[in-house]
């Protein structure tokens, strides 16, 4: 699933070259075969006939990224919500494989969503209700907001239950963090991932954020990751699996300078956690 830097990589990418550009037409397919009647989604037959009637016509104004959503701003203070899940891609006007979802544009150029799984979320809504919106409104403080301390990082995660990395993956605590980062983050900080969040030191968890920041701007200026299915808009590939410490490395050994662990592979909280038993310490 896109994490914080892909979402940030493909925002970034949009803001080249969408911005200003009026939508001509909007075609999806995600509706045929659906196999829930979501109301609020555009694999809603009906939902996708109102988004089309609010978009279409309409010129993109902004695009961001809050959490793991990308937000495409329009001129009709409408707002385009997009969740890549575990399988989308947008792509700007490149051939690909399983498209569900064309943006045809003044340029006559097309932002399309391929997603293999069909796992995607796309809605719209007011601009203005947007922290009402589901996908919004139960966000926690995003990982990356300039706002957010050491001392805010602490008291957001310390008095939560079950294990840390569980906790650092919902996204009511912190927002835009998943399994690769959270894995990296408490390797490189030499926490256990079933560590008790109320039994790790404030001066550790200082640690762990400082961290946090180091590896997802990294992985930003790597483009993000690609070990799975993401790619950027132009359809590449991003380099930050190049660099993984211990995200799928099970069984090898410990990369950690003077460690001689090797590395776990566990199922917590239905999620895989890599770590390693040796220098990641557990807190409980």
């Amino acid at each position: 699933m896109p994490e914080l830097p892909e979402v940030h990589t493909t925002v970034k990418g949009l803001k080249k070259f969408i911005i200003g550009k009026t939508i001509k037409s909007v075609w999806s397919d995600f509706h045929i075969g659906a196999k829930y009647n979501n109301k609020e989604n555009i694999k809603n037959e009906s939902y996708l006939k109102k988004f089309k009637e609010l978009v279409e016509g309409t010129r993109i104004k902004s695009a961001e990224r809050i959490g793991k959503n990308i937000l495409i701003h329009l001129n009709n203070k409408h707002s385009i919500i997009i969740h890549m899940k575990m399988t989308g891609n947008l792509v700007y006007d490149k051939e690909v494989k399983f498209v569900h979802l064309k943006f045809t544009l003044s340029n006559n150029k097309k932002l399309i969503l391929s997603d293999m799984r069909k796992f995607a979320s796309i809605t719209i809504s007011p601009t203005i209700e947007l922290q009402n919106h589901e996908r919004i409104s139960k966000l926690g403080v995003d990982a990356l907001d300039p706002k957010l301390t050491s001392k805010k990082f602490f008291e957001c995660l310390y008095n939560k239950r079950g294990p840390i990395k569980s906790v650092l993956m919902d996204q009511e605590s912190i927002a835009g963090l998943g399994n690769i980062y959270t894995d990296e983050i408490l390797w490189e900080s030499g926490v256990h991932p079933l560590s008790h969040p109320d039994k790790i030191p404030e001066t550790k968890y200082k640690e762990i954020f400082k961290v946090m920041k180091k590896i997802l701007h990294f992985s930003i200026k790597q483009g993000g990751d690609s070990k799975s299915d993401y790619r950027n808009i132009f359809g590449e590939k991003g380099n930050f699996q190049n660099f993984h410490k211990v995200y799928g490395r099970k069984s090898k050994k410990c990369p950690k300078r003077g460690c001689s662990g090797i590395i776990k592979r566990q199922t917590i909280g239905g999620r895989s956690a890599h770590f390693c038993p040796k220098h990641q310490i557990m807190y409980k």
